[in-house]
């Protein structure tokens, strides 16, 4: 029997001369939609090739929407931001990065226009005008808002391919002395004293700070308890909520010391109701960030204490001294409310008694090195 002749295969797309000489290639693509070739071609055989490429790709389920990218990365962006179900304090540092760093340059483009080249330029743009640090947490998020983009089938590949650019190398937070902490606490006023204490001897945050209530005191037991948070966001208005981290609920046990501090405050500041705020305003009303942080230029200048140390430093010098009572790992994160998956099992079974016997250990040595200080003072004056 006569073999059959092989069926030629169906041919795929059209080409056409156009009247410049050139050729177009043109295909109906698996969304039902009829595509033309970004560009035209010298010979007829440049574009069938190209029509074979596309086949390729719709063959091995590769082929996207040539026009999926064309979508505003501003209005993406945006977009994002709100179906993440980001908490404010996240939502509101997303924004500033977005707004500050990252819309100036990319904004105006859409989706498809964003190339690796582009991404590296602004990188290094952004390097010569801010932090490392800020810069790092821009990529992230560039790179995040693109993945998502490539999640959704709108670009082929992310371009943002700097290998380690999004990760963050901070320089090591300076420390306060012991009689650094005292001479900031006095500089700061009456009213902002135990505030400061706080910060360093009980490794408080300052959103953590802003929303201890006097039922947060336990005079008895000399600690405070922290169950809520209060940070506040860039347009001042401050967010209630729980900790940052799940660990941040916690009872933290103070320095013997610390109890006439606490009375103190207790008595002529904090506000008088069982849920009233421990710190408020000369007026009243709750602290502002930016009330509070020229007072702390203020006070932090006249101590002679380093432009760079911020209020927050004084965690990481109570972290610090808290490690030198060589405590163990376990104890030191609870005490701080540091938290992570990982870390989950190493804190869990710290015990009151343990953190009670870290308070203990850090008034010990506040009280050694305040002793130490003033012997050195008075020897000076008798010399």
């Amino acid at each position: 029997m006569a073999g059959r002749k092989p069926q030629r295969r169906r041919e795929f797309g059209t080409v056409r001369k156009l009247a410049s000489g050139r050729w177009q290639a043109r295909y109906l693509g698996p969304d039902g939609e009829r595509h033309t070739a970004p560009e035209t071609f010298e010979t007829r055989s440049d574009a069938q090739d190209w029509l074979n490429l596309i086949r390729a790709d719709i063959e091995r389920n590769h082929w996207r929407d040539p026009d999926a990218g064309a979508v505003n990365f501003e209005k993406y962006a945006l977009r994002w931001m709100q179906e993440r179900g980001l908490a404010p304090t996240t939502l509101d540092r997303y924004d500033g990065l977005l707004r500050l760093h990252i819309l100036p340059t990319f904004g105006g483009k859409d989706l498809d226009e964003i190339t690796p080249p582009s991404v590296r330029t602004w990188r290094a743009e952004r390097l010569k005008a801010t932090g490392a640090t800020t810069v790092a947490k821009s990529y992230r998020l560039l790179k995040a808002i693109l993945q998502t983009a490539v999640d959704d089938d709108l670009l082929r590949s992310n371009p943002c391919r700097i290998k380690g650019a999004g990760k963050e190398e901070a320089d090591e937070r300076p420390t306060a002395t012991i009689e650094q902490v005292f001479d900031l606490a006095d500089a700061m006023g009456p009213r902002w004293r135990l505030m400061v204490l706080l910060g360093a001897f009980a490794s408080l945050r300052p959103e953590e700070l802003a929303e201890l209530r006097r039922h947060s005191v336990d005079i008895d037991e000399c600690s405070l308890r922290v169950t809520q948070a209060s940070p506040e966001l860039t347009n001042g208005k401050r967010v209630t909520g729980d900790p940052k981290t799940r660990a941040g609920k916690r009872t933290v046990y103070l320095p013997d010391f610390m109890l006439p501090e606490l009375r103190r405050h207790l008595q002529w500041f904090a506000e008088k109701e069982p849920d009233g705020l421990l710190f408020v305003g000369e007026k009243g009303a709750p602290f502002r960030r930016s009330t509070f942080g020229r007072k702390w230029r203020k006070a932090r200048t006249k101590v002679g204490m380093p432009k760079n140390f911020r209020f927050y430093d004084l965690r990481h010098t109570g972290n610090t001294l808290a490690a030198d009572t060589g405590a163990k790992l376990k104890d030191l994160m609870v005490r701080a409310g540091q938290s992570s998956e990982r870390a989950q099992l190493i804190y869990q079974h710290s015990t009151a008694k343990h953190q009670r016997r870290l308070a203990q250990g850090i008034d010990a040595e506040v009280r050694a090195q305040l002793r130490e200080a003033a012997a050195t003072q008075q020897s000076v004056h008798e010399a």
